[in-house]
């Protein structure tokens, strides 16, 4: 059976009951979306937290329902690839990179305003207009994780670029450096757009943005992250392998004999042999991908890794 992984998993219970909480308290007249919102930095409830914190509020049933999708979909891949703490670390900076991409648009959104207004107007003076409309501007809040979750997708495609996505309503297959370029498209020009459809498009490609960013620098530098908390799930793989493999022999009847699930039966020596071939084969897959990633294993090594897997 699929196994959710646990950052992954975490975040959909954590999103979940929050989405819970909001509707709860909202009937005893709290506001949380207002609470944990990220207001425009010059708004009166603004906080620093809320940098974090409007990453896990949604706004209905279909806003949350597309964030934790995505999340599913692509974060338990991303997750069993890099590592629990490698992800996480991504999933909350390119979260937090994302509000701060949007905080900057509403600040331009403002200045433009003003500025017709009051043409020539001093980034000064306009901060303190700002502080003078503190209130009005609570209402600039933003909620929801797309942002990470975008830089969550832009991570699978840059991962897995040729990895083919069946993508409603198409009816063929999508390589996956294809759709996150398309998704990219689609929020550029919704951002540069007037469509006020009340989507946070800039903050969308911030998250994809600072994504981009610390995959190449990781890409570079592959010594500037916990590389072993990134490995855990191939040398998970090798452990689990290393298990049956020993379970096997434990509860092999004859110690001169090994029968396999077919029925033939090859001599103890042949078959320690045939295993330690595997096993050499399976350490040079995964010595692989700890220096060139997933992605630049041939079919025929991807294969063997996944047959090795269901063993």
């Amino acid at each position: 059976m699929f196994r959710i992984p646990t950052i992954t998993k975490n975040l959909l219970i954590i999103n979940g009951i929050a989405f819970l909480a909001t509707y709860v308290l909202q009937m005893q007249g709290i506001d949380l979306a207002n609470i944990g919102g990220l207001h425009f930095f010059l708004a009166n409830d603004f906080h620093f937290y809320q940098l974090v914190t409007y990453l896990f509020l949604h706004a209905n049933f279909m806003h949350i329902l597309s964030n934790m999708f995505g999340l599913w979909m692509f974060g338990c891949v991303i997750e069993n690839v890099w590592g629990p703490k490698k992800f996480l670390f991504y999933y909350i900076i390119c979260g937090i990179g994302a509000g701060l991409c949007q905080e900057l648009a509403q600040f331009g959104n403002f200045y433009m305003t003003i500025s017709e207004q009051a043409p020539g107007i001093g980034i000064g003076e306009l901060i303190a207009v700002g502080h003078q409309f503190g209130q009005q501007l609570n209402t600039w809040t933003t909620i929801g994780a797309s942002g990470a979750v975008y830089a969550v997708i832009l991570a699978f495609g840059m991962s897995f670029p040729n990895e083919r996505l069946f993508i409603i309503p198409f009816p063929f297959p999508i390589k996956a450096k294809w759709f996150v370029l398309g998704y990219v498209a689609i929020e550029f020009f919704s951002a540069i757009g007037s469509s006020g459809d009340g989507v946070a498009h800039t903050a969308h490609l911030g998250g994809m943005l600072f994504g981009f960013l610390l995959i190449r620098y990781w890409n570079k530098h592959p010594d500037s992250f916990d590389r072993s908390r990134g490995r855990e799930f191939f040398e998970g793989l090798k452990r689990s392998f290393d298990q049956r493999q020993q379970g096997s022999q434990q509860h092999h009847q004859n110690p001169h004999m090994h029968v396999e699930q077919g029925g033939s039966k090859e001599a103890d020596m042949e078959y320690n042999a045939r295993k330690r071939q595997n096993q050499e084969e399976i350490d040079a897959i995964l010595d692989k991908i700890r220096k060139s990633g997933y992605d630049s294993l041939s079919k025929e090594e991807k294969q063997k890794l996944f047959d090795a897997s269901k063993q």
